[in-house]
Parts: structure tokens; sequence; C-alpha cells
């Protein structure tokens, strides 16, 4: 910490927000540092890099050293269920993400109307049983025109392939129901009433190859009573996973996520 504070200073920088985790368990040390720094665009990035060398080479860490005023491209993946979507786009239009939603693609053209009222790019790439490969190959493409840093799952109704999550070379987020796997597949929501839960919940997770199993970034849950109907719970967890998605995403692009092993350190 005193190294790193050093550098900074001699840098002419100035700390703004400085957070720290020690992992007892793993003995790993987690540090985020931001901080001001003077002069002009390539200024800055030199000395993002030179920082990057300097951590690695003197203190053994893992590092990346990025640029808050450099705004992250977001590709999204959606399939019918249009309440995600909707959320995340009117919260990048008014500014609250620090990133841009760049294109929308979907195996259904049931949003197109809603994207194009948004000025979003949209994309329709159908999905066919036969034809996953071909179909994930159109998505990449469209997605790299883009320039994406980032895709979001906007409830996607469909499992991506190791080959897609490593051609895409970006980070890949997720929301789902909490109540995998205990009402895994159709109608969860229905499921739950049938049982009679008390809670529902919503996570936000990177994805990997295996499935609901990436390390989770964000999660929540809210109260049932014998009151709820039905569509009181899809209601109340359509909520909580806009919520839930929108702070994972947004933790994200403040780069307060450190990934370790299939865990992360969230910093707020």
């Amino acid at each position: 910490m005193a190294k790193v504070a050093g550098w900074i200073f001699a840098q002419g920088g100035n700390i703004l927000h400085a957070d720290q985790h020690r992992d007892a368990e793993e003995t790993v040390f987690f540090q985020r540092v931001e901080w001001s720094q003077p002069g002009e665009a390539t200024d800055v990035r030199g000395v993002a890099a030179s920082f990057e060398g300097m951590a690695r080479q003197e203190l053994g860490m893992n590092c990346r050293a990025t640029i808050s005023n450099e705004k992250t491209r977001v590709g999204m993946l959606v399939s019918k269920i249009p309440h995600c979507l909707q959320d995340l786009a009117l919260r990048f239009k008014r500014g609250e993400m620090r990133g841009e939603l760049n294109c929308v693609v979907s195996n259904h053209p049931d949003l197109r109307e809603f994207c194009e009222s948004m000025r979003l790019s949209f994309h329709h790439v159908e999905v066919k049983p036969d034809g996953k490969a071909e179909a994930e190959e159109r998505q990449l493409e469209i997605f790299k025109s883009q320039k994406v840093d980032l895709i979001v799952l906007a409830r996607y109704m469909q499992m991506l392939s190791q080959r897609f999550l490593t051609e895409a070379g970006v980070p890949v987020i997720n929301i789902h129901h909490s109540f995998l796997p205990a009402f895994a597949g159709r109608r969860p929501y229905h499921q739950a009433y049938a049982r009679g839960v008390k809670i529902i919940g919503a996570t936000a997770h990177y994805v990997t190859a295996i499935l609901d199993q990436g390390p989770i970034i964000a999660q929540d849950v809210v109260r049932i009573s014998h009151r709820h109907t039905v569509e009181d719970l899809i209601r109340k967890g359509q909520d909580l996973e806009q919520a839930v998605f929108a702070r994972a995403i947004r933790s994200h692009l403040e780069h307060r996520v450190l990934i370790y092993k299939n865990k992360t350190v969230v910093f707020d």
C-alpha cells in the first residue's frame, strides 16, 4: 500500500479512493486505488501502463490499470422478455452507467420496435436447433464489428457455447432468478408458487462454460407471503432482476470487481 501510494504521488497523482481486502483462507491481498492524474490523454495512458509494469515487476501483483473517462462499449443479447433490456437501455440513456450500450442482438424480432425507439442498433439473428453454431458466428461478427468490451445477457434464453465465450474475448454477464437449481426449467415462478416459497431472489454472475456456475457479482432477495399470487411473484422477481443486473453491470463498468478463482471481490 505504501509503495503504491508513493508511486502515485511521485507521478503527480492524487488518490481519490483506496480499498483493500485480505482473503485469510487463500492468503491473497486485493487492492483497488482510484486517483486523478494530471496531463494530456496520451500522458495518462502512459502513466497507467507504467503503473501496471511497476506493480507486476516490483510488487509481484496481478494488475490492471484503466482510465475512467474511456467508456466501455456494451453489447446485449436478449430473447423476448423485455424488462431487463428496457431498464438497462433507459439507465444508459440517462447517463447512469459508465459506458455505452452499442447494440442489441436477439434471436427473436419482438423487441426491434423498442430498440429503434431508443435509437439502439438492433440485430435479429435466428437460432435454429440445427444452426446454433452459424447463429453464434453471426453474433460474434456483430459484436466484433461494434468493438464491444462487455456482453450482457438480458434474459437471453439460449446457452452459449465454449467457442462463443472464447472467441468473444470479453467478459459476459448474465442475470437469472435464484431458484436454480431448485426450480430449473420452464415457469420457475409458477413452480415456486406451488411450493409456497417465502423468498425469491436474483443473481448476476460472469458466464463460464459451466451453466450458471460463474463468479457471482450481485444477489438480492425479496420476501413472499401467502397473499402473493403468481403474478405478484413474477412482478417482484422482475423488479429484483432489474435492480441486481444493473448493480452488477455498474460495478463492472466502474472497475470495482476483482475475480479470484471462482469468486469475486466487489468494492463499494
